[in-house]
């Protein structure tokens, strides 16, 4: 076993380097006979790393990246008894235990075992548990019984890889935010957001049975892509009424179900950051008892945000409104085991051609750091690292 992997060294900079293998082991050095090592089919490059890479977290340089991971078990801990060798399976980014509370209930993106600074654990990701991360030629799965979803067949999955890579992460991400905002059939949504997860969250949407889709943004090569998969584009360069802009589609300024799939790196049509412009526009857009979900990340701390407040999570929200107009908010990391499940079945028996729906392109690891060059420029890509080059043939 010879491990490489996308290490973030600094603000706007990823290596691939060599890195450790792989041990059935914490962060913290402790054995886990629960865990399986894995040889990572694919790994996607997501837009939280980048906001890592970007210097908008307190990541520091060394952290091996990734949390989007499809692989097959090449080593299992004595505990685990699900798995065997040779099986294909896809990561949930969550690291949950299947034992706390929160797992019990089913809220395994706020596990309280495998993070000791906070609930929640991930892959590469910062404050998430030290939990090294799957853009590698190999990683560590610590609950592995609990956390795996096995594929059926693995030829079948091999022939659906680019779909089934979305499992780990931005599919259950757009599908748990439309599903908590309350999108069902015949639903007006709106999307804020045309990048992968938005365009998952539509999808997801759609699959719902909303009848107009609609997707926001200023990135017009992101919208003509949105436009080509089905889904209504609105360009947010021309005009600041989006109420407006909806009314001109739908006949009425107001939503169903609003999504937000951009976070706290929002812009407004000035051009500058303004961290809470997304979130007001939903409570502006969204009708009175309707829904918002809010899969795009907040953080607690932002070394590079607009303001002091900003820069410790502190957001200029009209909240008011919100209120009352009792809209229903929901917030936090996708727990991927409530979805993937089915999400697989959607995609093993061609309802959710998910990868060419986010244009999913497959590259080298090798070449991780021009992938997230291109993305952060904005393309309309989604970017699947293949280690192994099992991808390409």
């Amino acid at each position: 076993m010879s491990n490489i992997g996308v290490v973030y060294t600094g603000p706007g900079a990823v290596e691939v380097q060599k890195i450790d293998d792989p041990k059935l082991q914490a962060p913290d050095g402790r054995k886990l006979e629960h865990a399986v090592i894995l040889k990572v089919i694919s790994t996607n490059i997501c837009g939280s790393d980048q906001h890592m890479v970007r210097g908008r977290t307190t990541a520091q340089p060394g952290l091996v990246l990734g949390h989007e991971i499809t692989g097959e078990v090449i080593e299992i801990g004595s505990d685990v008894e699900m798995l065997t060798v040779g099986d294909i399976v896809s990561v949930p980014f969550n690291v949950a235990c299947g034992r706390c509370r929160c797992c019990r209930e089913g809220d395994t993106g706020v596990c309280l075992t495998v993070n000791p600074e906070r609930a929640g654990g991930a892959y590469g990701y910062v404050d998430m548990g030290g939990w090294i991360g799957g853009q590698a030629r190999y990683v560590t799965v610590p609950y592995a019984d609990f956390n795996l979803l096995k594929f059926p067949d693995r030829d079948q999955a091999m022939a659906k890889i680019r779909d089934l890579t979305m499992l780990s992460d931005i599919l259950p991400t757009g599908f748990h935010g439309a599903l908590q905002a309350g999108v069902g059939v015949g639903s007006i949504v709106y999307v804020a957001g045309a990048g992968p997860v938005g365009l998952a969250a539509a999808a997801s949407a759609r699959i719902l049975g909303a009848a107009v889709v609609m997707i926001g943004d200023f990135n017009k090569e992101r919208l003509v892509h949105a436009a080509k998969v089905g889904f209504t584009p609105v360009d947010l360069s021309k005009g600041d009424n989006l109420p407006e802009m909806i009314a001109e589609i739908t006949g009425s300024p107001e939503v169903d179900a609003a999504i937000d799939a951009v976070g706290f790196e929002a812009r407004g049509h000035s051009g500058g950051e303004q961290p809470a412009i997304v979130l007001n526009q939903m409570m502006e857009i969204t009708r009175v008892a309707g829904g918002i979900g809010i899969p795009g990340l907040y953080v607690t701390e932002d070394p590079g945000a607009v303001d002091d407040a900003a820069k410790s999570g502190n957001l200029s929200m009209r909240f008011g409104l919100g209120w009352a107009k009792a809209q229903s908010f929901h917030t936090g990391q996708t727990p991927v085991l409530k979805y993937n499940r089915q999400l697989m079945q959607a995609i093993l028996h061609d309802r959710l051609p998910i990868a060419d729906i986010v244009n999913a392109t497959i590259m080298p690891l090798d070449q991780a750091a021009e992938g997230y060059k291109s993305f952060d420029s904005g393309v309309a890509k989604k970017f699947v690292l293949d280690p192994h080059g099992l991808l390409a043939s």
